[in-house]
């Protein structure tokens, strides 16, 4: 598994923060997410071997945050 951490723009409280776990873990392959609010960004564990990452990136985006 690949130790991934994006920057996740408009988060703002724990509601945010668990839409943005929710997103991450909805994709296959996923583990150890972890929200770090004051900082703007997600930790979390993968495998690409059965979810890709511009598939996080996307469900991270259909809750309306941004991704860079």
């Amino acid at each position: 598994m690949e130790k991934i951490t994006l920057k996740v723009g408009g988060m703002s409280c724990e509601h945010c923060a668990k839409a943005v776990t929710g997103a991450v873990t909805s994709v296959a392959g996923t583990a150890d997410v972890a929200v770090d609010l004051e900082a703007g960004q997600v930790t979390f564990k993968y495998d690409p071997a059965k979810g890709s990452l511009d598939a996080i990136k996307a469900a991270i985006k259909e809750e309306e945050f941004s991704v860079a």
